[in-house]
């Protein structure tokens, strides 16, 4: 029986070049001259320290075109709210969407079912399996599916038929 699975993975290598080329732009950037801003990674977040809220956008600015450089959605970001850290600096968590959630698999199986096509999907752990007879209609899934904004970075592999 045909099938494929949806999946939410970010390649963590293209992350960790994304940050040091970041980390580097900021060192060589005039007006980051004499500032404390920096980008660490950290098991599977980001946290971004500025000196102020200025700079703290400028750094997710530089950020985000570096992951879109790297072919890394932004919607495999998921921003903290900006608190305030010591000595008067801004501090930001950013979380790397890492696997489809139940609540998302569940949205994502409703928008399925509503396409009225013969096929099943069934939620394991952090991924989403979809079933059917026809190749076509997984492929009127998958094309459903990417006109679809669910706030997620999907990608659809392991097709077989």
């Amino acid at each position: 029986m045909p099938s494929f699975d949806i999946v939410s993975k970010v390649d963590m290598q293209e992350v960790d070049n994304a940050i040091n080329q970041t980390v580097k732009e900021i060192s060589q950037r005039y007006d980051f001259k004499g500032s404390k801003c920096e980008v660490t990674l950290e098991k599977e977040s980001i946290k971004v320290l500025a000196d102020d809220d200025f700079k703290l956008k400028a750094v997710i600015d530089i950020l985000q075109s570096k992951f879109i450089k790297r072919n890394i959605s932004p919607k495999a970001l998921q921003y903290g709210k900006a608190e305030q850290a010591s000595g008067s600096m801004v501090r930001q968590i950013i979380t790397l969407q890492v696997g489809i959630s139940k609540e998302k698999a569940k949205e994502i199986g409703q928008v399925i079912k509503e396409t009225k096509l013969k096929v099943q999907s069934q939620i394991q752990d952090d991924q989403l399996r979809v079933t059917g007879k026809n190749i076509d209609d997984l492929q009127e899934v998958i094309r459903v599916l990417k006109g679809k904004d669910l706030d997620i970075d999907m990608q659809f592999v392991n097709f077989r038929s």
